[in-house]
């Protein structure tokens, strides 16, 4: 199976979720230190340059690969993807799910303003704090989202592309 996490930069809850899926991050529901959240693989790392680029971030222990996208505000980039995946799915006879997990309502206006600051401006010294802060306040979600994302991947027998436009996990 294939999980990939999706929002608008793909650089912020998604690396979040991303690590959340590996481990790489505590299983719990718990507030995370600013120390975790800078450690993140790709957490505000990507540019401009890096939207639409399906990034991976590893396979998780039961051996399924966890990728993310930034896809703007393009709401065509997944419903794309699905058609193109179950076309090759149809032309070359592979079964491999991906499931596509939106994590943009678990984003917070403080994560908003940060990544605008930050990525947008390249005003670290005020958009880093305030990804750090949007980052404290939906974490929790986040983990909720991608426990979500998870048992729907291994509940879902019929369909091969499986899309998550999610909601915000209290």
């Amino acid at each position: 199976m294939i999980y990939i996490y999706n929002d608008y930069a793909g650089t912020h809850s998604t690396a979040l979720a991303a690590a959340y899926h590996l481990k790489q991050l505590p299983q719990s529901e718990r507030k995370l230190t600013t120390e975790e959240i800078l450690q993140v693989n790709y957490f505000n790392l990507l540019t401009k340059s890096d939207f639409g680029k399906i990034i991976f971030h590893g396979t998780d222990e039961e051996g399924n690969s966890v990728y993310s996208i930034g896809r703007k505000r393009n709401k065509f980039v997944v419903p794309a993807l699905k058609e193109l995946t179950l076309l090759l799915q149809g032309k070359y006879h592979f079964e491999e799910k991906i499931v596509f997990s939106n994590t943009s309502p678990t984003v917070p206006i403080a994560m908003s303003l940060g990544g605008f600051f930050s990525r947008g401006l390249g005003l670290d010294f005020i958009g880093v704090p305030l990804l750090v802060i949007g980052a404290k306040q939906c974490c929790d979600n986040i983990f909720r989202l991608v426990e979500n994302t998870k048992q729907v991947g291994r509940t879902t027998f019929n369909e091969n592309v499986v899309i998550l436009e999610n909601e915000i996990y209290k």
